[in-house]
């Protein structure tokens, strides 16, 4: 490896590290209390974003799923195809979108405002169209990407994910639920060994 390449690479570290740290100053107790107690009531789930924000959407989907909450990830493309009736009433979606104009997710948008699905975004801009059609905004702190260009989307990755990771934390709490929820419907793995009691 160049030694310029090493010197950007152990960068990452230290650029991943202070975002993490400086995300602490843009939580807000009120806002967080708000989506949780959103996903808490939601009887489903669901999420969306394009690029790297989608990919994380997936694993948020996934997170819920893990403590019987019901989600899906929905792609921007299907959802304008009639993905956005797996939404109902009361449910809610999730938009990440660091920007907040994100053209995909307007349309996902107004399906929800007319169907009654709450709306929770993520973003950096508070004055987005997507910011300011949500039920709740919880604001994203980028401080800059990882690469040289600052234009990968590596460090808003990371974020966006300690955000969900925030969330299902205070969800595990708010719904009491049980590590014993979680061995049945994870029983593969070498968590699922350990969770169940079958390891060799």
């Amino acid at each position: 490896m160049k030694k310029e390449s090493l010197k950007q690479a152990l960068n990452v570290y230290t650029i991943e590290k202070e975002c993490i740290e400086g995300m602490l100053d843009y939580f807000n107790e009120d806002a967080y209390g708000k989506a949780v107690e959103i996903l808490k009531n939601a009887q489903r789930i669901g999420c969306s974003g394009c690029g790297h924000s989608g990919i994380i959407c997936q694993h948020f989907a996934h997170l819920m799923c893990c403590i019987d909450k019901p989600a899906k990830f929905i792609s921007p493309a299907e959802a304008v195809h009639g993905g956005t009736g797996f939404l109902q009433k009361g449910d809610v979606c999730v938009f990440a979108s660091r920007g907040g104009k994100t053209k995909e997710l307007l349309p996902i948008l107004d399906i929800c405002k007319a169907k009654g699905v709450k709306v929770i975004t993520i973003t950096e801009n508070l004055e987005s169209p997507l910011a300011e059609s949500a039920d709740v905004v919880l604001k994203q702190y980028v401080n800059r990407e990882t690469d040289k260009y600052n234009c990968q989307g590596t460090t808003s990755s990371t974020s966006l994910a300690v955000i969900f990771h925030v969330l299902q934390t205070a969800l595990i709490e708010e719904t009491e639920f049980k590590n014993e929820q979680f061995a049945l419907v994870h029983p593969g793995g070498a968590v699922g060994e350990r969770l169940n009691g079958t390891e060799s």
